[in-house]
C-alpha cells in the first residue's frame, strides 16, 4: 500500500500519477487523508490523556504520603474516569487504524514516470523484439493437436478428474515440463537466485502481505475450512519471507527463486483465449523474487528483465518485450515489463513473464525494512518476475520448432529432458 507520508506530502501529484491507470483516485485519497487526520486527532488526545494520567499517579502518593486524604481520593477519583476515557479513545483509535488501513488498500501503486497513460492493453508499448521468426512449408498445427498427436498432454482427462484448465502430462510431455522447470533453476541459480521449496499454501497475512488481498478479482482459490489460499505465483510465500524483518544495514541485495504449482480461478475467462496450454487453472512456473535497497532497484529490475530475455533466447523463441500502459498494470506494480512469445500456429503473442518493480508499495503492508546509516529505519523495495511461466512456454516451443514429422527441440533443454526430437 502507498505510504501515508507520500499521501499527505503529494496528495495532487500522487492523484495525477493516478490517472495514468484511466481512473480518477481523488475521493479515495480525500477518504484517506479524512480518516488520517481523525486517527492522528484520537492518538494526540489518547497520548495526552495518558500523560496526564500518568501525571496523577504519580501524585496520589505523594498527596497520601503527605496526609492529604481528601486531595488524594480526588486524584483518585479523576484518575478513574481518565481512564475510562483512555479505554474509550483507544478503542477508536484501534477502529481509525482500521478504516485508515482498509481505505489504503483501496489505492493502487503510482506508476513511475516511464509508465504510459493508458486503459487497457491496446496501449502498450513494444520496447524490444527479437528471435527467429518461423516460416513453415507445410500447415503448422496448434499445440494442442501436437500435444494429443504425440500423446504428449491429456485435456480431456484433466476434465474428467478436476475439470477444464487441470491437464495432465504424459511420457514425453511430462518430460519435457520437468526438463523445463530445472533448466530454468539451474538458469536463475547461475544469476545468484537462491532456490526456494515454499508452501503451496498461504495464510491471510501473507495474501495482504504482497497485494493479492483484498482479492477484488476473486483469482485466488480460498481453503474456507482453515481460511488459507492456494498460491497463484510463488511470489507470495517467497516475499513473505521477510515479512516484519529490519535488515541490519544498508548492504544487502536479497535474490530468491523458487518452483511451484500456481492456482488462478481465472473467474471470467472464456473463449478461443483460454483453449489447450493458453489459459490454465493450475499450472508450474519458476519465480524470481529480489529485495533492494531503493537506489538499486531499477538496476535490479534492469538485470531481471536481461535475464529472462537471455532464457528465451536459449529457447529460440520470438519474443517481445511490453512496457504495460498504466490501465494495464497490475494493482500492486509501479511498472511492469511483459514477455510475449508468438505462437506461429496460433499467428498470436501469448504472454510468458511479467517483470515487476513495486518500488515501497508491498514492502509498506509487510513491514520489510532495513536499517539505514541513520540508524532509523526505511522501506526496502521489492521485485519479481516469471522465469518463466510453463504452459504457453510449452505451447510455443511445440508449434515453433515442429516439423512436418515431428518437433526438434532447442539444444539447450536436450540435456534436461533427455531426448532432442518427439
Amino acid at each position: 500500500m502507498l505510504e501515508i507520508t507520500r499521501l499527505r506530502n503529494d496528495k495532487d501529484e500522487v492523484i495525477e500519477q493516478l490517472r495514468k491507470r484511466g481512473v480518477d483516485f481523488t475521493k479515495e485519497v480525500a477518504l484517506v487523508l479524512s480518516v488520517d487526520a481523525q486517527w492522528r486527532a484520537a492518538k494526540t488526545e489518547l497520548e495526552t490523556i495518558q500523560a496526564e494520567s500518568n501525571g496523577l499517579s504519580k501524585e496520589i502518593g505523594k498527596l497520601f504520603q503527605a496526609g492529604d486524604t481528601a486531595a488524594a481520593n480526588a486524584a483518585k477519583e479523576k484518575t478513574a474516569a481518565l481512564k475510562s476515557q483512555e479505554q474509550t479513545l483507544k478503542s477508536q483509535v484501534n477502529q481509525l487504524e482500521q478504516e485508515l488501513r482498509e481505505a489504503l488498500y483501496q489505492i493502487p501503486n503510482v506508476p513511475v514516470a516511464e509508465v504510459k497513460e493508458g486503459k487497457s492493453e491496446a496501449d502498450n508499448e513494444t520496447v524490444f523484439e527479437a528471435g527467429p521468426k518461423r516460416t513453415f512449408s507445410f500447415t503448422p498445427k496448434a499445440h494442442w493437436d501436437l500435444a494429443q498427436q504425440y500423446d504428449l498432454i491429456d485435456f480431456e482427462l484433466g476434465v474428467k478428474v478436476t475439470g477444464a484448465g487441470f491437464p495432465f502430462y504424459k511420457g514425453k510431455g511430462a518430460k519435457l515440463q520437468r526438463g523445463l522447470i530445472n533448466f530454468f533453476l539451474d538458469e536463475a541459480e547461475k544469476a545468484g537466485y537462491q532456490e526456494h521449496i515454499a508452501p503451496l499454501v498461504v495464510n491471510e497475512a501473507s495474501g495482504y502481505g504482497t497485494g493479492q488481498l483484498p482479492d477484488k478479482e476473486g483469482q485466488m482459490y480460498h481453503i474456507g475450512a482453515d481460511d488459507l489460499y492456494l498460491i497463484p505465483t510463488a511470489e507470495v510465500p517467497l516475499t513473505n519471507i521477510y515479512r516484519d524483518v529490519i535488515l541490519p544495514n544498508e548492504s544487502f541485495s536479497i535474490r530468491l527463486c523458487g518452483y511451484t504449482p500456481c492456482f488462478r480461478r481465472e473467474a471470467g475467462s472464456y473463449g478461443k483465449d483460454v483453449r489447450g496450454l493458453n489459459r490454465l487453472h493450475q499450472f508450474d512456473k519458476v519465480e524470481i523474487v529480489r529485495i533492494e535497497h531503493p537506489n538499486n532497484a531499477k538496476a535490479a529490475l534492469d538485470e531481471m528483465v536481461a535475464h529472462v530475455k537471455q532464457l528465451l533466447e536459449k529457447l529460440q523463441l520470438q519474443y517481445r518485450i511490453l512496457r504495460l500502459c498504466g490501465g494495464d498494470t497490475g494493482f500492486a506494480s509501479a511498472i511492469t515489463y511483459d514477455f510475449e512469445v508468438y505462437s506461429a500456429a496460433q499467428e498470436k503473442w501469448l504472454e510468458v513473464s511479467s517483470v515487476s518493480l513495486f518500488e515501497t508499495f508491498q514492502s509498506n503492508r509487510l513491514m520489510l525494512r532495513y536499517r539505514g546509516e541513520d540508524k532509523k529505519t526505511h522501506l526496502c523495495h521489492t521485485l519479481n518476475g516469471s522465469a518463466l511461466a510453463l504452459p504457453r512456454i510449452v505451447a510455443a516451443l511445440l508449434e515453433n520448432h515442429q516439423t512436418e514429422n515431428g518437433i526438434t527441440l532447442p539444444e539447450a533443454i536436450v540435456p534436461y529432458v533427455g531426448f532432442a526430437e518427439i
